[in-house]
C-alpha cells in the first residue's frame, strides 16, 4: 500500500510540476510535509540541499530520496516511476504536437502566459527555503541564524561578483559552516 502511495504522490508531482524541478518544490512539500507527514519542514530543507547537490532533476531525486526514506528501495522505484511517467508521457504527446503545430501564434501566446507563473512557483518555493534556513519559521529575533545569513551573503557575492564556480562555492559554504560549528563548541 506504501508503494502506491508513493507512486500516487509522486504521479501527482510529475504531472502538474510544470517548469522543472524549482517549480516542482511547492508540489513536493505539499505532498510530502503537508499531506502524507513522510518528511519535516526541517528534514524538506535537508531533501532539497541533497537533491541539488546529486546529478540529476530535483524532482527525480526528491522522488528517489523520500521513496528510500520510507520503504527502501522498492519505494524508491515506485516513487521515481511514478514521478517520471507523466513526463515522459506529456513529452513525447507535446513533441509530437509541437512539431506538428508549432508555427501557430496561439500555440506561442499560451507558451508566453504560462513563464510567469512558473517564475512566481520558482520564486515562492527559493523564499521558503531562505526562510527555513534562516530561521524565519517562528518569526522572533532569536530564532533568527545569523551564521546561515552570513553564509548565503558570501556565497551570493562569490557567485555574483566573482563568477565562482558553483561547486566551488557549495564545498566553501560546508567548510564555513563546519568552522561556525566547531568554534560555537
Amino acid at each position: 500500500m506504501i508503494y502506491l502511495k508513493l507512486f500516487i504522490s509522486f504521479l501527482k508531482i510529475g504531472a502538474f510540476s510544470f517548469g522543472g524541478g524549482y517549480a516542482a518544490m511547492p508540489l513536493i512539500e505539499s505532498e510530502v510535509v503537508s499531506t502524507h507527514h513522510w518528511l519535516s519542514a526541517a528534514e524538506f530543507g535537508d531533501l532539497i540541499t541533497i537533491s541539488q547537490m546529486t546529478p540529476g532533476p530535483i524532482a527525480i531525486n526528491s522522488a528517489t530520496f523520500v521513496g528510500i526514506r520510507i520503504a527502501g528501495v522498492f519505494g524508491a522505484v515506485a516513487a521515481t516511476l511514478g514521478c517520471i511517467l507523466p513526463a515522459l508521457i506529456l513529452v513525447t504527446v507535446i513533441a509530437w504536437l509541437y512539431m506538428k503545430y508549432r508555427k501557430l501564434s496561439m500555440l506561442q501566446s499560451i507558451l508566453a502566459v504560462l513563464r510567469p507563473a512558473v517564475v512566481a512557483m520558482i520564486a515562492i518555493s527559493g523564499v521558503k527555503i531562505l526562510m527555513q534556513a534562516f530561521g524565519l519559521n517562528e518569526m522572533t529575533i532569536e530564532s533568527i541564524r545569523l551564521h546561515m545569513v552570513v553564509i548565503f551573503i558570501v556565497c551570493m557575492v562569490l557567485l555574483i561578483k566573482y563568477n565562482k564556480n558553483p561547486i566551488f562555492v557549495m564545498a566553501f559554504a560546508g567548510v564555513m559552516n563546519l568552522v561556525y560549528n566547531i568554534l560555537k563548541f
